[in-house]
């Protein structure tokens, strides 16, 4: 679009604000579907938006016309969207038909939202001039006034000059379109089906290859005497979409397998082959973070020291390589492994096999139609009578047999035909002209776009987003769902929040299998997930220029035939700390903008490129500058990498069309600028993991779109403003922060919560403390609160029996599945509420200080996680935590915690005895206690002494763990332990009977990356290097610790520090117990809550 001057108006026209609000819910009427884009833009302006446009616009010369001009072209060719669609697979000169076309319809969006948010900032100064103004005839005055009426119109002509402008360019695009002779076909019509009630299938279980799995396993099993020094490399080879990724997790999580390595460690490495990305992977899974080190060098040589003495398996997924130089550095660090160390390697090419040194290849090859039909038959013949199977089961075989035996075809296939009830729907994708295209051999095969032909236009659109992110990207479902609502894919329904719509859509795709590899939390949500790398190439086939996904050190030559103005979505990964290309200024089109940043570019200074690659964007939806958030595949949590970006620049406040800001994983900022709150359009706000955020804006009230704060882990935060209670559209807030005294006129009311109607998901409710009492509790309305599913409340260690009676006062609603109660003070943590919560399922206390006693958790049936951390005063576990007593138990058998399968207890320094009188083997069999105990865990109880046998006994019972409690290290040491024989037969048993020495990162301007072991900092203080390691005092070592870190936390110079925690070192339980003393102390001025309690 060309900038325009403001002409001088020449005729007034004010319009009714009154009406707006009205003439928003218009707009969500139902549209009627053809290619997402120009539907989107045809709705607009057949609506009352476009009624709206033309009648303000209607004064100026000939704009009427233009109006009616542009909303007849787009509907003469949404009639030749369906057949226009179809034949750009085949036809080049079509596809580049539909990229023009799909770019007027980016103006035509601009235009519109460009309109739309004027109007809406107008309504809103003039609201906030009427309520300065308190003479009635002021008000009339401002009404009418003429610099009023002049924005309006100087707002109409620039809107009629652009819509001019944008006609010119379309007509040349309407005329091309009758040289391709299109056939006119219906709307999109078929209502897509519901995907909620679909679990996920494991083709692996399905498809069988047990064959190949077998002789793998034998291979990384193998430890002949005779075998080759040196590494043993093991290739998996076949094309895509083949298994050969499955195949490789069906052997890395294998029982044997996991029992024969010490470490085991996946990376993904796809293309290209990033050494320094490569080698910070592996060691991130060898210490359990990111690795700081910002070379190649120096990380290698970390791998080599942190693998010497031990037997690993290292899995490289997806290798595309054929340079011996880029394997050569991992060649010689990787051989410091005993002997018995295998690496396995799945990739395309048996070059890149032969190439990696490979001792054993294993080529895998197609499956026979047999193989697959199992397949298929579950996923395409799901719910159907078996009338229908038999009807439609030769048919299927031949759409089996055109999938080639790739597992990922048939699992396409039969997942689109699952949704196609008739036989005629069947033969119409048999006989499809998709099967025979040439891209088929390039790697973008027809059952994948065949799929994708089939999704509903806005689905489609939702789809083609995810080639903005690059290979093997963890997807998190919340954030993709914004994305997509940041750019306006979800089309809203009656009835129906925008966010739900979200979640039918990407369940669309999930169902379809363009998702896989899916993370779920401990209540089973869906985290996120990834993308078949083949699943990301018809992506970004489909999208060509308009999505780009690179690293910031890696642009250059690469790009140099980049057609810059084609695209609007660029997401940019900093892994090192780097200078920035001026080519990166070319972008002027982008309606995404995500910058990431990797652990090595912790610090951000680049203000001069970012302002003016903003300013060169104003039609930006989405922007991101944050610190990189991954998902632990293994482990259905989060892993982030902090940066420091110390102030959001100004100019930010431009960007008018901004719907999604995600900030997070940020040391630095501490302050938003008050421009944010000219976002009218802003619907998400993602300051997650900003420390040291001390305020949000005072304007936020302004913010009449919004639905999104994302302020978890923001520890620094204190109140939250007011104005607040005006954001009643609100879905989503993580943290509310309750406000002590000396905040005056800045902090919203204690009610501002009760506002909130629209909640959903899980709210963290702290600084609770700071409540007078019982009755300001209750402003909070938390029973109101239906779709508040995890709940937590943080007390501030203030007074014990105003903390019972807050907590009394807190009652939720019984729909909550998860709790958690932090730094409360009360001297019983069961509130008479707690019994009501029939759906819990899982529980919290963490430092819970002056409870003597265990709360009766045994009342809550349906608890299926616990986990207690700090209750320093507790010495002793009997039936009290089981809710019953001895003498109370009825003849009837009775199950305690039917439910419950994982169990922790954390830094509990006092506690000395666990047992139960009741339900012990052979003396009560009417009492069974916790029979589905699946996980136990013990960490830094220094005093406990045993375990109740009852609960070793359980045949559910597959992991045990127990680390810094020296009395039960020693009862249980394997072989030689009083009761070893007690938990022998557990599948998976970690003891560390000598602690874990803590290890302190510390990084400054000159000195990057040194580590400082706690037995190296003991070492030289006066305090304790007099001293024998066994003789230090507790006192001793936590005063040292706390003055050092004192000191490092006033230093100018110092970025950041991490505490981190290593397996291999040897130590004594004394250390242990310092380490977790120490974390106590430090870990909530700076570092937050370490590991998730």
């Amino acid at each position: 679009m060309k900038a325009y001057s403001h002409p001088k108006p020449t005729n007034f026209s004010l319009i009714a604000y009154l009406q707006f609000n009205h003439l928003l819910s218009k707009k969500k009427k139902k549209q009627k579907m053809a290619d997402a884009i120009v539907s989107s833009v045809l709705e607009q302006l057949t609506s009352s938006i476009g009624q709206q446009i033309e009648q303000d616009v209607k004064l100026i010369w000939g704009a009427s016309k233009e109006v009616k001009r542009l909303t007849n072209s787009f509907q003469s060719m949404q009639a030749v969207l369906v057949d226009a669609e179809q034949r750009q697979m085949m036809e080049k000169t079509v596809r580049i038909w539909l990229d023009r076309l799909k770019d007027v319809s980016y103006d035509v969006e601009d235009v519109l939202d460009e309109w739309n948010t004027s109007k809406l900032k107008l309504q809103i100064e003039r609201h906030q001039n009427q309520n300065a103004l308190v003479l009635k005839k002021k008000v009339c005055t401002f009404l009418f006034s003429p610099c009023f009426c002049f924005r309006q119109v100087v707002l109409h002509h620039d809107i009629a000059l652009k819509i001019k402008e944008i006609n010119e360019n379309l007509d040349d695009i309407v005329k091309d379109k009758e040289r391709y002779n299109f056939n006119t076909i219906g709307s999109y019509v078929q209502q897509y089906h519901r995907a909620e009630s679909i679990s996920f299938i494991d083709e692996s279980k399905i498809c069988s290859r047990d064959t190949e799995t077998n002789t793998l396993v034998s291979k990384l099993l193998c430890e002949s005497s005779d075998q080759k020094k040196g590494l043993h490399v093991i290739s998996l080879v076949g094309m895509g979409g083949i298994g050969k990724t499955t195949l490789a997790q069906l052997a890395y999580n294998n029982n044997e397998v996991t029992n024969n390595f010490e470490i085991r460690i996946w990376v993904c490495v796809s293309e290209p082959f990033d050494k320094l990305m490569i080698a910070k992977a592996i060691i991130e899974k060898l210490e359990g973070r990111a690795s700081d080190l910002a070379t190649l060098q120096s990380t290698v040589e970390r791998i080599s020291e942190s693998l010497k003495g031990k037997r690993f398996l290292l899995i490289l997924d997806d290798v595309w390589t054929e340079d011996y130089k880029d394997w050569e550095p991992f060649h010689y660090c990787l051989n410091n492994g005993v002997h018995g160390s295998k690496i396995l390697v799945t990739t395309r090419k048996q070059t890149t096999a032969l190439l990696l040194g490979s001792i054993d290849i294993i080529s895998i090859k197609e499956l026979s139609e047999e193989q697959c039909w199992p397949l298929f038959r579950h996923l395409a013949f799901f719910g159907r009578p078996d009338k229908d199977c038999e009807e439609l089961e030769q048919i299927g075989r031949e759409i089996v047999s055109k999938c080639k035996g790739l597992p990922l075809a048939v699992k396409t296939m039969g997942s689109l035909l699952r949704f196609k009830k008739t036989r005629i729907e069947w033969e119409n994708i048999m006989e499809n002209k998709m099967w025979v295209l040439e891209e088929f051999e390039k790697g973008i095969f027809p059952p994948l776009l065949l799929s994708y032909n089939d999704l509903p236009p806005m689905v489609k659109r939702c789809f083609s987003y995810c080639a903005i992110f690059p290979k093997d990207h963890h997807l998190i479902k919340d954030e993709l769902i914004r994305l997509w609502m940041a750019q306006g894919y979800l089309k809203f329904e009656r009835n129906k929040e925008i966010e739900i719509v979200g979640e039918e859509y990407f369940n669309i795709l999930a169902a379809r299998s363009f998702f896989q590899d899916f993370v779920k939390d401990d209540l089973n949500n869906i985290l996120g997930c990834k993308m078949h790398d083949m699943v990301h190439d018809v992506a970004q086939f489909l999208t060509k220029n308009e999505c780009l996904a690179t690293k910031v050190e890696d642009f250059g030559e690469a790009n140099s035939n980049l057609l810059f103005e084609k695209v609007h979505h660029l997401m940019l990964k900093v892994d090192e700390e780097t200078s920035y290309p001026m080519a990166l200024s070319n972008f002027k089109n982008l309606r995404s903008l995500l910058i990431q940043f990797g652990s090595s570019s912790s610090t951000y200074s680049s203000d001069e490129f970012l302002l003016k690659l903003l300013d060169q964007n104003r039609c930006l939806r989405a922007l991101e500058i944050s610190g990189t958030t991954k998902l632990e595949m293994m482990r259905g949590g989060f892993v982030f990498d902090l940066i420091s970006f110390e102030e959001v620049p100004i100019e930010i406040g431009k960007l008018m069309h901004l719907r999604y800001l995600n900030l997070s994983n940020n040391l630095s900022i501490i302050m938003l600028p008050e421009t944010l709150c000219e976002l009218y359009n802003l619907q998400v706000l993602n300051v997650g993991h900003c420390k040291n955020l001390r305020e949000l804006p005072q304007g936020m009230g302004k913010l009449v779109n919004f639905r999104h704060l994302i302020n978890n882990h923001t520890d620094s935060l204190s109140y939250m403003p007011r104005g607040m209670e005006k954001l009643t559209a609100l879905r989503t807030l993580r943290e509310f922060h309750v406000s002590g005294d000396g905040y005056g006129g800045k902090a919203c009311p204690v009610e501002c919560l009760n506002n909130f109607n629209h909640l959903r998901g899980c709210i963290y409710i702290r600084g609770l403390g700071n409540l007078k009492n019982a009755s300001e509790a209750r402003k909070f309305e938390i029973r109101n609160k239906k779709n508040i599913l995890e709940m937590g409340f943080g007390f501030n260690g203030s007074d014990s029996m105003n903390n019972e009676a807050i907590l009394e006062a807190l009652q939720p609603h019984p729909n909550l599945k998860f709790l958690r109660i932090a730094e409360y003070s009360g001297n019983t943590v069961f509130p008479d509420w707690m019994v009501l919560l029939t759906n819990l399922r899982m529980i919290k206390l963490y430092e819970c200080i002056n409870c003597e006693h265990f709360p009766p958790l045994g009342k809550l049936s349906s608890l299926e996680s616990i986990q207690i951390a700090k209750m320093h005063k507790v010495k002793r576990l009997g039936n009290e935590f089981l809710g019953i007593e001895c003498e109370n138990t009825s003849s009837s058998s009775l199950v305690i915690f039917p439910k419950l399968k994982h169990l922790v207890f954390y830094n509990m320094k006092e506690w000395e005895e666990w047992d139960f009188v009741i339900g012990r083997e052979g003396e009560d069999d009417r009492v069974t206690i916790m029979p589905s105990l699946h996980s136990l865990e013990i960490d830094s109880c220094p005093k406990l002494k045993v375990l109740p046998k009852q609960l070793l006994q359980r045949a559910a019972l597959t992991y045990l763990f127990i680390g810094g409690c020296p009395l039960l290290s020693e009862r249980y040491r394997k072989g030689t332990g009083e009761n070893w024989t007690d938990i022998s037969h557990i599948p998976i048993i970690k003891i560390d009977g000598a602690g874990q020495a803590l290890i302190v990162t510390v990084h400054e301007e000159d000195k990057v990356g040194d580590q400082v072991s706690a037995s190296d900092m003991m070492c030289n203080d006066d305090r304790l290097k007099n001293t024998g390691r066994g003789n230090r005092s507790e006192s001793n070592v936590i005063s040292f610790c706390c003055d050092w870190f004192s000191c490092m936390r006033g230093s100018k110079t110092k970025k950041k520090t991490i505490i981190t925690w290593r397996q291999n070192v040897t130590s004594t339980g004394h250390i242990s117990k310092f380490a977790a003393d120490f974390v106590m102390l430090v870990e909530r001025p700076y570092l937050g809550a370490l590991g998730a309690l």
